[in-house]
């Protein structure tokens, strides 16, 4: 009996179709199955690219449409760009003809330049980028005198994208709906700032796709001509999105009456991952509600990955009940099983992984084959320090190194101000950030005193408060700022440079600065910013903190072994990678307590397909790890395993992780209690599911095994700086028996045992010998 794809070529496909080679059978369906609406339903590794690709190719090779008769839109430049070389390669010359290939924006736009008068433009209209938008918004809010601090360009910028990205216009909206920022004002100013963009007879990017909308609303002439024009609609990446992209597609396939398109969607439910940024993962869902009589197929056969990953990613995903369902799987034989890791904090896990990536160098893989992905931009910090330690080179995706963030370089001017009053550069970065008063001809005043006399800008502005050179707003910001200055100079000598650092940036209003801001990346550069303070708690002075910045924020230089991959999950989407390493699975960092607090089940759904995303990046190795315990602003905090963790099938699981993480006090529990060492005491009622208790059981098992670098480290369960013990005493322990205190840090503690030899341990986990 022929194949589905033998049978198809046989009938549907030309003489000369050598481009269908390779495909196997669902893609071969996907390709050939060109009339009518279709759902090509593709699982992360399956080969969507090759098959939607193939599509567009078959679709010009056979004759079924001209090449101007194709829409393709993709989410990028690069993307599209891509797909034409692609589809290029398989068909040739004809690729050229591909008009209508591109963006949704550039699509969008090359529509609203034909018929601009109907919205009010004139087809030379400007599109102006994310900056012209700020400083339009601004303002717009300055000739509608309102206050410039409770309202910020940026984010009233942020508010109108948002509403852009649901189609909606002024007219859509009454008042109440836009008191994000009080006072019931920003559908007001939504309606002035598109008044404005009229009069300079622009548009920005959210514009390109609503005004299209008001097109085909206003003109159903106008979307049936277009209905007519593109006989086969093609839309990679499906399920990120938005309302607006939704609307445009549904009008342009359904036509003046109606009729649905020969519309082809490819796309992958569990990777939506972008609902922060206003993807629906129910476009996807509702397809073939959408378009009655929808073909769904599914390409199930995974070219990346080992069984093993994909069952582990399966399993996890399959906690989703708002889903399509797929089961992916892999002709490849072997591989090694996913390796779960738990750790004793962050700086040790950092450590952990630099030693595994130095390890398969050692083995003959090259640095560029092994990625660390992580939920959140500040868990970077830990790993670009252990790595600049370490030499291992390594490169940031999607964003600036932790040091060469902006939050992070605002902070350390403030920093470096205070140990030294005369860095200009810190004083000139900061001095109006956030805004205190100081106008252009005030800090031009001021570098000028400052340069005749041969003096700090400091010592400049201290000069002219005494000679009341400046007055009004700008002599009382400036006292107050120098005044600052001072205390801080002076709490710096006694005050760790922690606390120190976290007090200066609540006083000078950095911290707030950020809290109110509309800046959709205003949470991450908190969490930044909470990261940098972390970092100085591992320092006695604030000199010494400073001097190892200056050390670590040094470029790593690219070695002849590539670098490492460094990037957020969400930046790894779409790449691959043989070695990938997924640290920080714990609760409240991933899943993100931020996404749980915000959106409840559907923030939980979305974090889990970032699970998904993570795992199915690695095409050989996948470990994840998780820490016991975080510093947060200095100060320890347990931390308990993801759910995540919980979800991972045992069978493919191989747990490495050191007795002695987790434990209820010693002089609380029964030396014959099988959790005794392993459960965790504030916890042990609050986290009781099915895969911790298992993960607990494999530690138990592995007892008798060496512990990773040789010591077994317990969750501190009391105050930091508690000392119960002194070196030279004999204490017992509920697993290891009697021993000799070698030393003691605060409540930590190096024992060496009797029968099992030298361990970290916690002083609550200790009692006196009798």
């Amino acid at each position: 009996m022929a194949s589905l794809s033998q049978r198809a070529r046989a009938t549907a496909a030309p003489q000369n179709s050598s481009y269908l080679d390779g495909l196997n059978d669902k893609q071969a369906e996907a390709v050939l199955t060109t009339e009518g609406p279709v759902l090509m339903l593709a699982g992360a590794g399956t080969g969507k690219t090759k098959a939607l690709t193939t599509r567009i190719a078959h679709l010009l090779a056979a004759g079924k449409a001209q090449p101007w008769e194709v829409l393709a839109v993709t989410f990028t430049n690069k993307a599209a760009r891509e797909m034409k070389e692609r589809v290029g390669a398989l068909v040739g010359e004809v690729v050229e003809g591909l008009r209508w290939m591109g963006t949704f924006h550039s699509v969008a736009a090359q529509i609203l330049r034909r018929h601009a008068e109907i919205v009010g433009l004139k087809p030379s209209f400007t599109i102006i980028d994310t900056d012209d938008q700020v400083r339009l918004c601004k303002q717009v809010i300055e000739s509608s005198g309102l206050d410039e601090k409770r309202w910020s360009g940026r984010g009233m910028a942020a508010v109108i994208d948002g509403w852009k990205n649901k189609g909606l216009t002024p007219a859509d909206l009454k008042a109440h709906d836009g008191d994000v920022f009080g006072d019931g004002k920003a559908v007001s100013l939504y309606r002035d700032y598109q008044q404005r963009l009229i009069d300079l007879n622009a548009a920005d990017f959210g514009d390109l796709l609503v005004h299209n909308l008001t097109i085909f609303q206003r003109e159903p002439e106008i979307r049936a001509e277009y209905h007519r024009r593109f006989r086969y609609m093609l839309v990679d990446e499906y399920q990120d999105t938005n309302v607006a992209q939704y609307l445009w597609l549904r009008l342009l396939a359904q036509g003046k009456e109606g009729d649905p398109a020969n519309i082809c969607v490819v796309g992958d439910d569990d990777q939506s991952i972008y609902g922060w940024r206003g993807a629906e993962v129910e476009n996807i869902l509702r397809f073939e509600k959408d378009f009655p009589g929808a073909k769904v197929i599914r390409l199930e056969q995974n070219y990346r990955s080992t069984q093993a990953i994909l069952n582990a990613a399966g399993a996890i995903i399959s906690n989703n009940t708002d889903r399509l369902g797929k089961d992916l799987w892999t002709e490849q034989e072997g591989g090694e099983l996913i390796k779960l890791r738990g750790v004793w904090d962050g700086e040790e896990e950092a450590r952990q992984i630099a030693e595994d990536i130095e390890s398969e160098q050692m083995k003959g893989r090259s640095l560029s084959d092994m990625a660390v992905l992580v939920r959140a931009s500040f868990q970077m910090r830990s790993f670009e320090e252990r790595f600049n330690t370490q030499g291992i080179a390594y490169r940031v995706v999607g964003g600036p190194r932790f040091y060469e963030r902006e939050e992070t370089r605002d902070a350390l001017a403030y920093l470096r101000l205070v140990r030294n009053a005369e860095d200009d550069l810190s004083f000139s970065r900061i001095i109006n950030k956030p805004r205190r008063g100081f106008g252009d001809k005030t800090l031009q005043q001021l570098n000028v005193i400052a340069r005749q006399n041969r003096m700090s800008l400091v010592a400049a502005g201290q000069l002219m408060l005494e000679t009341n050179e400046l007055k009004g707003k700008a002599k009382a910001a400036m006292g107050t700022f120098l005044a600052s200055l001072q205390r801080w100079q002076n709490e710096a000598e006694a005050m760790a440079p922690a606390p120190l650092a976290e007090m200066v940036l609540e006083e000078a209003g950095y911290t707030d600065y950020w809290k109110n801001s509309k800046n959709v990346q205003a949470p991450s550069k908190l969490e930044n910013l909470k990261e940098l303070v972390n970092a100085a708690s591992e320092f006695e002075t604030l000199a010494g903190y400073l001097d190892h910045v200056s050390l670590v924020a040094e470029r790593s230089e690219e070695s002849e072994d590539g670098q490492v991959w460094l990037m957020t999950l969400h930046a790894a989407k779409g790449l691959e990678y043989p070695v990938v390493f997924l640290p920080g699975w714990e609760e409240e960092i991933f899943p993100s307590k931020r996404s749980l607090d915000e959106n409840g089940k559907v923030g939980l759904e979305e974090e889990r397909r970032l699970a998904y995303v993570g795992i199915t990046r690695a095409r050989e190795s996948c470990r994840i790890s998780f820490a016991a315990n975080r510093q947060v602003y200095g100060r320890w905090q347990n931390a308990l395993p993801s759910r995540f963790v919980d979800e991972l099938p045992e069978e493919e699981v191989d747990v490495i992780s050191e007795p002695g993480l987790y434990g209820v006090s010693a002089k609380d529990t029964p030396a014959q209690s099988r959790f005794a060492d392993l459960v965790l005491e504030d916890s042990a009622n609050r986290y009781q599911t099915p895969g911790w208790k298992r993960a607990r059981e494999y530690g138990q098992r592995r007892v008798s095994e060496p512990a990773i670098d040789g010591h077994a480290r317990l969750v501190a369960s009391s105050a930091p700086g508690e000392e119960t013990f002194s070196a030279g005493e004999r204490v017992r322990h509920a697993k290891f028996g009697e021993g000799t205190v070698l030393r003691a840090e605060g409540n930590k503690l190096e024992v060496e045992f009797d029968d099992v030899g030298d361990k970290k341990v916690i002083a609550s986990f200790l009692e006196l010998a009798e």
